[in-house]
C-alpha cells in the first residue's frame, strides 16, 4: 500500500477572549494617551484658574464696583438685593436692615397716611442709594451677573481676563528677574527664604524639580547624549553630558573626561553624576527631550531615529496566549521562539 502522510494538525485558532483582550488593550493604548493628555490640561487650567486666575478676576471685579460706574444699577437691582434674605446669599446684613427699619419708621411718623408702598418703595431705594456699604453691596451684585452672563455652555468667557492677566505678571516677572536690579531682589528673596527653618529644607527641592520641567536658566543645561557603561562593564546607561570634569580628575586619568548625568527612571530630575573618560562615550543623535522621554517612560518610547525595525526576539508565538508565556523546558531556538521541549 502507498504511504499515506500523516494528518497534519490544524492550527489552533486564537479565542475569542483572547482576541477582545488583543483588540480592547489596542484601543486603550489608542484613546488612553489621549484621554490622558485631555485631562492633563484640564487639571492645569483648573489649577491656574483656582490659584492664580481667580483671584486676578475677582480683583478685577472689585476694582470695576469701586472706580468704574459700569454696569449701571437699576431700580430692580436695589430691589432685588432687598429681597435676598441671606448675607451669604448677596443680601443685606442684619444692621443694615435694622437700619432701614428705624429709617422707615421714622417716615411713617413723619408723613402719617401720606406713606404708602409705592412712597415706601421710593424711600428705601434712596436710602439704600444713600448708603456707601449697601451701594457697594448693590454694585458687587450687578458686576457679578454681568460678568457670569458671557458663557460658552457653562463656562464662564469672562474668566479668560485673569488667566490672560496671570500669562502677562508671569512674562513680566521673568523680565524683571532677567535685570540687573530684578537678579538681585530675587537673590535677596532666596536668602531670606533660606533662612526660615522649615521652607529652606522644603524650597530647594521644589525648584530644582520647576527647573528641571520649565528648563530655566538656572537649572542644568544638558549639551549632549550619550551612552556609558554604568553602573559596570556591560550594562549601558543613557546619560546627559552637563559639561568637562574637574582638572584633577581629568589629570589624573591622563584624558579628556566628561561630567555626565544618568537620569532616573521614571523621575529624571533625580539620578547620578558620573565622570567618565570622553573615549568611553557613545554620542546618541538625539535630543535632550527625546533622551528625558526614554528616562520617563522605562526605555518604551525609543527616538524614530534610534529604532531597530522587524528585528528582536519574540517572546511568544503568534497563536500562543501572551498570558501564558513559556513554560518551564522549553527553549528558544534560533530566531528567539520558544518551542516546546517534548515536541
Amino acid at each position: 500500500m502507498p504511504d499515506t502522510p500523516p494528518p497534519t494538525e490544524s492550527e489552533p485558532k486564537p479565542s475569542s477572549g483572547g482576541n477582545f483582550r488583543q483588540f480592547f488593550l489596542r484601543g486603550l493604548g489608542i484613546i488612553l494617551p489621549t484621554l490622558l493628555t485631555i485631562w492633563l490640561f484640564v487639571w492645569a487650567y483648573g489649577f491656574v484658574q483656582k490659584n492664580f486666575a481667580g483671584p486676578i478676576n475677582q480683583g478685577v471685579q472689585a476694582t470695576l464696583v469701586h472706580f468704574s460706574p459700569l454696569p449701571v444699577a437699576t431700580d430692580e437691582d436695589y430691589d432685588e438685593v432687598f429681597a435676598i434674605e441671606k448675607r451669604e446669599d448677596g443680601g443685606l446684613s442684619t444692621a443694615q436692615k435694622n437700619a432701614w427699619a428705624v429709617a422707615d419708621g421714622d417716615l411713617v411718623k413723619t408723613l402719617g397716611g401720606d406713606y404708602d408702598k409705592t412712597r415706601q418703595l421710593e424711600q428705601r431705594r434712596h436710602w439704600m442709594r444713600t448708603q456707601p456699604d449697601v451701594q457697594s453691596l448693590v454694585r458687587t451684585f450687578v458686576v457679578e451677573r454681568w460678568w457670569n452672563s458671557y458663557t460658552i455652555g457653562d463656562w464662564v468667557a469672562m474668566d479668560l481676563i485673569g488667566l490672560v492677566i496671570a500669562i502677562i505678571l508671569i512674562y513680566i516677572v521673568g523680565w524683571l528677574v532677567g535685570s540687573f536690579i530684578g537678579r538681585r531682589l530675587y537673590h535677596k528673596g532666596e536668602e531670606l527664604i533660606h533662612r526660615v527653618p522649615v521652607i529652606r529644607s522644603i524650597y530647594p527641592s521644589i525648584k530644582q524639580v520647576t527647573d528641571f520641567f520649565v528648563g530655566a536658566k538656572t537649572g542644568p543645561q544638558f549639551s549632549a547624549v550619550v551612552a556609558v557603561e554604568y553602573p559596570r562593564k556591560g550594562l549601558w546607561s543613557v546619560g546627559l553630558v552637563t559639561g568637562e570634569t574637574m582638572a584633577n580628575i581629568q589629570q589624573r586619568a591622563g584624558q579628556p573626561c566628561l561630567t555626565v548625568f544618568i537620569p532616573s527612571s521614571p523621575t529624571p530630575f533625580t539620578g547620578y553624576v558620573i565622570t567618565v573618560p570622553k573615549s568611553d562615550t557613545i554620542d546618541l543623535p538625539i535630543t535632550i527631550e527625546e533622551a528625558i522621554k526614554f528616562a520617563v517612560s522605562g526605555g518604551v518610547l525609543i527616538p524614530p531615529s534610534q529604532q531597530i525595525s522587524g528585528q528582536g526576539p519574540k517572546l511568544f508565538n503568534e497563536n500562543q496566549d501572551a498570558s501564558d508565556g513559556p513554560e518551564q523546558g522549553d527553549t528558544p531556538d534560533t530566531n528567539g521562539n520558544y518551542n516546546d521541549a517534548g515536541s
